[in-house]
């Protein structure tokens, strides 16, 4: 069983969990629920710099990445540093995130909100829409086409924005439908956690320009995102460059302004 499968077997015992705890009607209930949402592929779209900057203390790779940083704090931050939206991990056992993380981000900044988390249940993207997600991210590796099919259509009903995460060709052409509004392409391996842009770059010519193209992990410097942007890509999503060091507002100040 690889990370990716003991995740997912994790998140649904911890989903069944929530269901019993918070029941529908109440995230229906939610002063957020009924929030107009900010798209982030409209924001991609008209960027010059398309940085999706995130949230995230730990990861199963690396461990401990930042434990001190306030979310309050790095959202405003990344605000400030003109970066197009914020990806807020929720995941708790393997990332160290939360659902008040989201809610924490949403109460200090505008911009688009990603939920970053293994999202296996249509309950998961009414949370998200409740705590104030603008945008939810898909895993094809973890879902079936049907799966997806069926979560994306949910998601836009919700008003959610909808990034559907592929590692592989093989995943890329199970997913390819109309209810995804960005395709992500994941540079890393999830079996070795080795990360090659080389998977960006050939999988761009699979992506039809209907979608925007977002690249993901082990983008850590201004030379990745002009060797990429030829390629298509609109997003680039940056998530332990910014927090590894003691200030990420700062490095995404640093970081965007070489942009």
């Amino acid at each position: 069983m690889n990370i990716l499968d003991k995740i997912v077997a994790d998140k649904r015992i911890e989903v069944d969990f929530r269901k019993g705890l918070i029941p529908v009607s109440q995230l229906e209930q939610s002063v957020l629920f009924e929030r107009a949402t900010v798209s982030l592929t409209k924001a991609l779209r008209e960027s010059e710099t398309g940085i999706i900057a995130e949230h995230k203390r730990r990861s199963p790779s690396k461990s401990v990445i930042n434990q001190k940083s306030s979310v309050w704090d790095v959202a405003k931050g990344y605000e400030k540093a003109g970066a197009c939206g914020m990806s807020v991990l929720t995941d708790g056992k393997y990332f160290g995130g939360s659902l008040d993380d989201l809610l924490a981000a949403r109460a200090s900044v505008d911009m688009p909100l990603l939920r970053k988390e293994f999202i296996i249940d249509e309950y998961q993207l009414l949370e998200a829409k409740a705590y104030g997600a603008d945008v939810c991210l898909l895993i094809a590796a973890c879902l079936t086409r049907n799966e997806i099919k069926h979560l994306s259509e949910f998601a836009k009903k919700l008003g959610l924005d909808v990034l559907l995460e592929v590692h592989n060709q093989e995943e890329l052409e199970k997913s390819l439908m109309p209810s995804l509004d960005m395709l992500g392409v994941n540079n890393r391996n999830l079996k070795t956690f080795e990360v090659s842009l080389e998977t960006s770059k050939s999988l761009s010519t699979q992506i039809p320009d209907d979608f925007v193209k977002v690249s993901e992990s082990g983008i850590s410097s201004v030379e990745a995102i002009k060797e990429l942007k030829p390629y298509g890509y609109q997003g680039f999503l940056i998530g332990e460059n910014f927090m590894k060091t003691d200030d990420p507002a700062q490095s995404a100040i640093g970081f965007i302004g070489q942009l």
